[in-house]
């Protein structure tokens, strides 16, 4: 296996060795404490870039931590690897793929080559051909089998094929058309009947998304369905509601998916991070080439940040030493995300396949087990309905939980009062977690209530807020189709920088395999009668499930 990435353990780095001692150094002062010390604090702490004021002085760092942490990021040879993912590298290595979802939103015309050639005009080609099939669906050219125009779409996929798009769709609700887009997903068959119940097949529009056309949930689905299609319709009428995303050609013709309804896939697109792709057809069926455009613009301007700015400015580079810092230093296994908007509530899901997947990988670019903690645990919602619901753990409970702050300057529908109410919350909540509350401001706060000494004596330590919780903030304009693109691309570049940095490969994802093998065993067995041995637990759930 050829290799592309430095190749490193990063146990054995000097800035790594400075960082576990600079640690031992802070481990008793305070963030209060370092605002104290450190009156240009804000200056060196805050990164602005478009519409973006991201704000990580909240944090159990001084000037010395970001400068070890800099270092860290020089020795591991992220320079190098940030230049082999965009220059069309295969650094995706135990699959020898490349990896560059980035093409798909590329802002400049320079080539991109795989293989020695260069993709852009075929990623010019297939764009264009989507967004020509999605004006004819919007404006009503489209007809169905009866001549009817097209109202609803439903998306059939799993994994990245429907958690980008379902989030995506969700975000941008304000930017939508008349278009109503559905997802369906797991399996279970309750979903898809419980999702598709109130439709007329005769202007239903159902997409297909899979790269192979064998995925076992979205073909299970997609089969159930067209049945349920077939039940009222006649099977000449699949191709005017059926269209595929996949690169099977074969089994999508075999599906009756007209041939002209069928939008390719590249091998060099992971699923997590396809959206930008074909992937998104139901998101620019919704919101129309246009706004979908922008959400590639966002992001292809995102990467022209990540690629071309000093690591010290570069937010998805500090964003990602911060979270190494609480994860490998202070033992932290998870991170909080709590975006304080109910668009976006469906972030926090989106970004558990886009890092967890990624990065929960025990085996370093050696091939050998790694002796350091890996990937993070992410979990959340949104804000402020996570005050009600979490945020006791994170301000008084015994864990280290490092939280990211994702709020907007302005709301969309232009509601001033609630925005003042959810800016000061989301404010506030940053500050409450770093400052908390001293039992001499408690005892203070009771007494004047005319609490008796005793009462406060017996209540102030429920009532008393360590403080020193970490948070970063990310303040952004305004969220619009752009805004978005940045910022999830921004996420996906932060995933990138802590593979390099763990050593491992983020792109493949064998972890998911062994499961689905299994269960194809398990179907076998569930449909015989002479199932094959498991163990005991097995045998019994097996022989229960009959």
């Amino acid at each position: 296996m050829a290799k592309t990435l430095p190749n490193h353990n990063p146990l054995h780095l000097k800035s790594w060795k400075a960082l576990q001692q600079h640690q031992q150094e802070l481990a008793q002062t305070t963030i209060a404490d370092h605002f104290l010390q450190e009156p240009d604090r804000i200056e060196y702490s805050v990164l602005e870039w478009e519409d973006f004021y991201v704000d990580v002085s909240k944090n159990r760092i001084n000037k010395r931590t970001l400068e070890l942490l800099l270092q860290l990021a020089n020795e591991s040879g992220l320079e190098q690897a940030i230049q082999a993912q965009f220059n069309g590298v295969a650094i995706n290595e135990t699959e020898n793929r490349a990896v560059l979802h980035t093409a798909l939103r590329q802002v400049d015309s320079q080539p991109v080559l795989v293989s020695g050639k260069n993709i852009l005009p075929e990623i010019a080609s297939t764009k264009e051909k989507m967004y020509q099939f999605c004006e004819q669906i919007i404006s009503g050219q489209w007809k169905g089998y009866t001549g009817k125009a097209i109202t609803h779409v439903v998306n059939i996929g799993i994994g990245g094929s429907d958690l980008g798009p379902a989030m995506v769709y969700e975000a941008l609700a304000f930017y939508k058309n008349h278009l109503d887009v559905r997802f369906v997903s797991n399996v279970d068959g309750d979903h898809y009947r419980e999702k598709i119940k109130d439709l007329n097949p005769e202007t239903t529009l159902f997409v297909v998304v899979s790269k192979t056309f064998t995925t076992q949930e979205t073909l299970s689905n997609a089969n159930s369905i067209r049945a349920w299609f077939l039940e009222q319709a006649p099977e000449s009428a699949v191709k005017n509601h059926f269209a595929a995303v996949s690169t099977n050609l074969e089994k999508t013709t075999a599906f009756g998916i007209a041939a002209e309804n069928i939008f390719p896939m590249n091998d060099w697109v992971g699923g997590r991070f396809s959206l930008w792709s074909t992937v998104g057809l139901s998101i620019a069926l919704a919101v129309g080439p246009k706004h979908f455009e922008a959400l590639l613009n966002g992001a292809g301007q995102m990467d022209v940040h990540f690629k071309t700015s000093t690591f010290d400015k570069n937010i998805p580079v500090v964003l990602a030493l911060i979270s190494i810092w609480y994860n490998n230093f202070w033992g932290a296994e998870t991170e909080v995300l709590v975006p304080y908007t109910e668009y976006l509530r469906q972030l926090p899901a989106y970004l558990q396949q886009g890092i967890m997947e990624s990065n929960g990988k025990g085996v370093g670019r050696d091939g050998k087990a790694v002796a350091h903690q890996t990937g993070t645990i992410i979990w959340g919602a949104s804000g402020t309905n996570a005050q009600h619901a979490f945020f006791q753990l994170i301000h008084q409970g015994t864990k280290l939980i490092p939280a990211d702050f994702i709020g907007f300057r302005k709301s969309i529908h232009g509601n001033q009062d609630h925005q003042q109410k959810l800016l000061a919350n989301f404010i506030a909540q940053t500050e409450a977690l770093m400052k908390g509350k001293s039992a001499a401001t408690v005892e203070t706060e009771l007494k004047a209530k005319g609490m008796d000494t005793a009462a406060i004596a017996a209540l102030t330590p429920f009532k008393v807020f360590e403080g020193n919780r970490p948070t970063n903030t990310l303040f952004i304009e305004q969220l619009t189709p752009y805004n978005l693109g940045a910022l999830i691309a921004l996420y996906e570049h932060k995933i990138f920088v802590q593979g390099i940095l763990w050593n491992i490969y983020s792109y493949d994802q064998w972890g998911v395999e062994l499961g689905k093998e299994l269960a194809n065993t398990v179907l076998e067995d569930l449909n015989s009668q002479h199932p094959q041995k498991h163990d005991p637990s097995t045998d019994a759930l097996i022989a229960r499930s009959k």
